[in-house]
């Protein structure tokens, strides 16, 4: 299992990207959150199989249908680091 963190430039606060976003973690089966920055970002946490998450990149990279996506980074590491040892239930709005 690994884990990312990504943060989305562009337009992507009020154009329901976290709802779509949550969306498809849920379709793909991941764990983990996404939420708003006070800088205009997208900040998105995820844990899973490589292969889904390079799938969910993807998509984070095109976002909802009104998002305009500039910019995506993303830091990989292992699952058993960090924040994926809190053993997230599901994959959350946060706010």
């Amino acid at each position: 299992m690994k884990q990312i963190q990504a943060t989305v430039h562009g337009r992507v606060q009020g154009v329901f990207f976290r709802q779509h976003t949550r969306m498809e973690a849920q379709r793909l089966g991941l764990k983990g959150w996404v939420r708003n920055e006070p800088d205009g970002t997208v900040r998105v946490a995820a844990v899973g199989a490589e292969d889904i998450l390079k799938e969910f990149i993807e998509f984070l990279h095109r976002g909802s249908p009104g998002a305009q996506v500039s910019q995506v980074d993303v830091d990989w590491s292992d699952a058993a680091q960090d924040f994926a040892a809190q053993d997230f239930k599901g994959f959350d709005v946060r706010w």
